[in-house]
């Protein structure tokens, strides 16, 4: 039977030792399954299912151990070594025979592949271990010599496995294109690929479900980092299942905090709603943005100021100009999130921020700013989806959004084009230059469900921040 979440009812788990992996699984690897973890050379495969062994391993006297068996690609000493610098790693569990490491190159290299078959059956009938780990299998399909033996010696080991009730995890240097060629990938029940974005200054790593039989896991790619802890998993951000209602006639507004633009936005800015401040350097959005946070401070309302270009020095100054101290807006629920954009990853900051948000109550929240999502993202489309289900969820959690935008006059079309529908309100801010003169001006250009004021509006930076004339 099919249960409300879409997983087969009743199915034993395989929980991977990473709470957020196994909810991308729908509660871990199926018991009694065989699975393939794939990827290049380095991409965890051998982190992630070391992770796996270490979690569902008990001392001997308490069930059934777990073997992890190495090919012909790393060598077995080698393996344990690396083993060894992570926190997961206990002695204890190799000492008891908890976890039982072997290796099955020297029969390979003298029998090929028929030599796999023999050795399951023997540690079957020696250990009966309830986990197999086989790294690399993708090295014993390279040592076929035809299709049909390959074939042959799967149904065995398939047979093999299903009749025992013991679960598998064949990892291999496999790609996405070998899926539909090489006979191993039709015995799975589930696959896993690990991958690798090369960028400009850093490579970012992503996981992804293929196939996971009686499963409703999460799709896509979730982004992950290799820890000491093992893999850091940041599943992909998705829209919350039950979004916020509103009704127009009850609607809470909160202040923006700059003098002048709450009365050309019918009040304010309604509770929940996404914002936000688009315009070139110099047009006064962080200003506005830390103005935003500050009232929040103010009207007793727990902020968060997310920031990707100041650094804390430079933002405290900001935050003084403004007429208080970062130490006094601080303990008054002012919380700070900075990431340098050199190593911005879009999924890991916003795992942190809904962190801060649930922990701190956090009602108002500013992004400083959003182009840096953009560029990080590499995928413009899947960035301007992080940002939507951002808002949505956000608003769920009763947080108001306020997010700024770095635009040109040449850019500033295109890009409202793209956050249009990801936000309730967009606010631009320009500099107007005339010859020898230059003024800033404030142009509402979307306030949904808001008798906002259409005008341009002279604005100026003072003592006090932004204010519209």
């Amino acid at each position: 039977m099919i249960d409300e979440t879409g997983n087969t009812e009743g199915l034993e788990r395989i929980r991977t030792g990473n709470a957020q992996l196994d909810d991308i699984l729908g509660g871990g690897f199926p018991a009694n399954s065989i699975n393939i973890l794939m990827g290049e050379p380095g991409s965890g495969k051998t982190i992630l299912a070391e992770r796996l062994i270490f979690e569902n391993a008990r001392t001997s006297d308490e069930g059934r151990p777990i073997l992890y068996l190495t090919t012909l690609s790393e060598p077995l000493e080698k393996v344990v070594r690396y083993l060894q610098q992570f926190d997961f790693y206990d002695d204890e569990k190799l000492a008891s025979g908890a976890i039982v490491y072997d290796s099955l190159g020297r029969e390979l290299e003298t029998q090929g592949i028929s030599a796999l078959v023999p050795k399951l059956k023997e540690v079957i009938k020696t250990l009966g271990p309830k986990i197999i780990v086989i790294d690399s299998f993708k090295a014993i399909h390279d040592l076929s010599t035809s299709v049909p033996d390959m074939r042959r010696m799967l149904y065995e080991v398939s047979s093999l496995l299903t009749a025992y009730d013991t679960t598998a995890l064949l990892l291999g240097e496999y790609s996405e294109d070998m899926i539909s060629t090489l006979p191993e990938f039709a015995v799975a029940d589930g696959m896993v690929e690990l991958a690798r974005t090369k960028r400009s200054t850093r490579d970012e790593r992503y996981l992804r479900v293929l196939k996971l039989r009686g499963s409703a896991y999460r799709e896509g790619y979730h982004a992950f980092r290799i820890a000491s802890s093992g893999l850091e998993v940041f599943p992909r951000l998705t829209s919350p299942a039950i979004p916020l209602i509103f009704d127009a006639t009850t609607e809470r507004r909160i202040s923006t905090g700059v003098d002048g633009l709450d009365a050309l936005l019918a009040g304010g800015l309604p509770v929940g709603s996404t914002t936000i401040l688009e315009g070139p350097t110099g047009s006064g959005k962080t200003t506005a943005a830390m103005q935003f946070a500050l009232e929040g401070v103010r009207c007793g309302e727990p902020a968060l100021y997310v920031n990707f270009q100041e650094n804390p020095s430079r933002l405290a100054r900001t935050v003084q100009n403004l007429g208080t101290t970062m130490e006094a807006a601080r303990a008054g629920g002012l919380h700070l999130l900075y990431a340098s954009p050199v190593e911005l990853q879009i999924d890991t900051i916003i795992v942190e921020l809904f962190d801060i948000v649930k922990r701190h109550g956090i009602k108002r929240v500013a992004i400083d700013a959003i182009s840096d999502l953009f560029s990080s993202g590499g995928d413009l489309a899947r960035t301007v989806g992080y940002l939507y289900a951002l808002g949505q969820n956000l608003q769920v959690m009763g947080a108001t959004a306020v997010m700024t935008l770095e635009s040109s006059a040449t850019t500033a079309v295109t890009l409202v084009g793209q956050v249009s529908p990801i936000c309730d309100n967009i606010v631009s801010l320009s500099v107007d230059r005339r010859q020898d003169q230059a003024r800033r001006l404030l142009n509402i250009i979307k306030a949904r469900g808001t008798d906002h004021d259409l005008d341009a509006h002279l604005i100026e930076i003072t003592a006090r921040g932004v204010a519209v004339r």
